[in-house]
């Protein structure tokens, strides 16, 4: 994230760590350029348009802890990171809340050309009520009312994207002056609840017309829009069985939408503490740990269920936490602590360590290859700090997994949906692919 408390609070603390210098360009180009040396497939960058829910009943603690403010636009160091890289994709977070869906459309085109076909777009919905008011909203639209606003969202920039320009529209022909064949680029006129957008789509299609689609909302609204449109869904399961229910009901529900059951590939997250031995591993993440700051951990996880969970003890149940926040925070939290009701106590706690791994590089390989099993398709890698988190990751356990048939040796040729699917253009079951051709 373009800011320096993330996920991991008070790591940017640890003397290696150079996430506090997030406002540097460079910061972010010399990262992208450490992942392609690893082999990634992707830099993934979370984003928020505002503030979460109130801490003991104001927000002074997220400023005094830099949890996520200042917070800057990762969109802007996409073009930058595209220049300085060849095969890297560039995924990036964009709410359906900030951006009126020709401009998102339009921008995400302009992307995917400069990069040659490397842009990700992270679906989200904004669960934060401060957000909804930086865009003039009176407070938090509900949470399926937001999923229903997603899909129509999804529909318009879809029909620019797959609809508005056919193939071989684009001629350019500087003989004859012909440029462009005005009988295959046609006006959209999409007239929904939200938005109104006749077109055409401005932009000539891109290598991937549609960006590789992310989502990360695992409640069961969630899931839905993530089974009818993400190729790749981020989860925050606590261990790979928990992860493989998720999966195959998932999966289930893309069949239900028309979908393949393969469609869709899963993103565990996951950070590291890497040793030459176990026990060197596990006074690393005990020295982590002296810098983490479990405060602003539970601040961050409240901001997300949508309540102030500084006014409660510790040993309150979570059930009777009740907000139109975002669900998927509760649900991860249940899967977690099977067998009761999870505390406030147990969010604190398990957050601080949910999807840690300590150990050897082959150690880290084994737990790997299990969530591999339970159907994870990849692991998005969390840090505790810039960039020595990847450089420790891509020194020592790359290697392991490359030799374990878990990691590429070498990036294939062509767009990022290409590389991981075989293919330019989303399949003809996704459907944004009916839109092709639905305007001549």
């Amino acid at each position: 994230m373009n800011t320096t408390s993330h996920i991991t609070h008070g790591a940017w603390r640890l003397p290696d760590a150079q996430q506090h210098n997030f406002n540097s360009l460079e910061h972010w180009v010399s990262l992208a350029k450490e992942l392609e040396r690893g082999k990634f497939d992707y830099v993934f960058f979370a984003d928020v348009v505002g503030l979460y829910g109130d801490y003991q009943g104001d927000w002074k603690k997220f400023v005094d802890a830099g949890l996520q403010i200042p917070s800057n636009d990762p969109g802007v160091l996409a073009s930058a990171i595209a220049y300085n890289t060849e095969h890297l994709g560039i995924a990036i977070t964009s709410s359906i809340l900030q951006e009126h869906p020709f401009n998102f459309a339009r921008k995400i085109s302009t992307l995917d050309h400069a990069s040659n076909g490397r842009v990700a777009w992270n679906i989200v919905t904004s669960p934060s009520p401060n957000a909804w008011r930086n865009f003039g909203f009176d407070g938090l639209t509900a949470h399926d009312d937001r999923y229903t606003w997603a899909e129509e969202y999804a529909d318009v920039v879809y029909k620019l994207w797959e609809g508005s320009w056919d193939e071989g529209a684009l001629i350019q022909d500087k003989e004859s002056g012909l440029h462009g064949d005005f009988s295959k680029i046609h006006k959209i006129y999409h007239e929904g609840k939200r938005y109104r957008v006749e077109g055409p789509h401005l932009v000539a299609p891109s290598p991937q017309r549609t960006p590789v689609l992310f989502q990360a909302g695992s409640s069961p609204v969630g899931r839905r829009f993530a089974a009818r449109n993400a190729e790749a869904q981020f989860i925050a399961s606590p261990t790979p069985e928990a992860a493989r229910g998720l999966i195959e009901d998932t999966r289930r529900l893309a069949v239900e939408a028309g979908r393949g059951a393969e469609d869709i590939n899963f993103f565990q997250g996951l950070s590291f503490v890497i040793g030459s031995t176990e026990e060197e591993a596990r006074r690393k993440a005990a020295d982590i740990d002296e810098y983490i700051d479990l405060d602003t951990i539970i601040a961050h996880a409240a901001g997300g269920i949508g309540i102030d969970l500084g006014r409660y003890d510790l040993d309150t149940p979570i059930g009777v936490v009740e907000a139109e926040g975002s669900q998927s925070s509760l649900q991860w939290l249940r899967e977690a602590v099977p067998g009761r009701e999870p505390t406030v106590r147990d969010l604190a706690q398990l957050r601080s360590r949910n999807g840690r791994v300590v150990g050897t590089p082959d150690q880290i390989a084994d737990r790997l290859a299990q969530w591999r099993d339970a159907g994870v398709g990849g692991i998005n890698v969390m840090n505790y700090t810039i960039p020595g988190t990847y450089t420790e990751f891509i020194d020592h356990v790359i290697p392991v997994l490359q030799d374990r048939g878990l990691a590429q040796r070498e990036y294939a040729e062509g767009t990022i949906r290409r590389k991981l699917t075989g293919s330019d253009l989303l399949p003809d079951s996704h459907p944004a692919a009916a839109y092709r051709g639905a305007f001549a």
